[in-house]
């Protein structure tokens, strides 16, 4: 089943070229990357998976992989509330 949710984190000043490329290659190549405001990043996932939770769970890690240093700050998805 696919679920859709947007996970919101804030992120070291690396060059944002490297940072959506290693997302990329992180596995986050189904999620949309939203980079408007400076020092954070949205990313809004259509993610297939058993459930939502492991949808979630398992897109928090592919970031924090590319990204060690991000921090989490807003997952949104009307499945969470």
């Amino acid at each position: 089943m696919e679920y859709e949710f947007t996970l919101k984190f804030k992120i070291p000043s690396d060059p944002v070229d490297e940072l959506i490329e290693k997302l990329a290659e992180a596995g986050c190549d189904d999620a949309l990357i939203g980079i408007g405001t400076p020092g954070k990043i949205a990313l809004e996932f259509i993610r297939e998976s058993t459930s939502a939770k492991q949808a979630i769970i398992s897109a928090i890690r592919d970031v924090k992989s590319a990204i060690p240093d991000a921090m989490l700050i807003e997952v949104g998805s009307e499945l969470v509330w």
